[in-house]
């Protein structure tokens, strides 16, 4: 039987698991816009805008690539606290 814990932990992950796609790509999608932009300033702000950009963009494909292992890791971390 699963527990109250056991419930709310499972709601969380399907939560985040439906929204993480999503906000990886408006991560990506902002990035390239807010580079794109940045070309088009000064130099002084050009760098910040920049460095905004490539942040968003590298957070996009971290968040791709946790969202891709997910169910790996579920299942990895899952064996790990069986009992032997």
């Amino acid at each position: 039987m699963a527990t109250g814990l056991e419930v709310a932990a499972s709601g969380i992950a399907s939560l985040l698991q439906t929204l993480a796609p999503i906000i990886a790509i408006i991560l990506v999608t902002g990035g390239g816009i807010t580079y794109g932009i940045a070309q088009t300033q000064p130099g002084e702000t050009r760098g910040k805008w920049q460095t905004v950009a490539i942040g968003m963009i590298v957070g996009g494909i971290i968040v791709m690539a946790i969202t891709g292992a997910a169910s790996l890791i579920t299942e990895t971390s899952g064996n790990l606290l069986k009992p032997v």
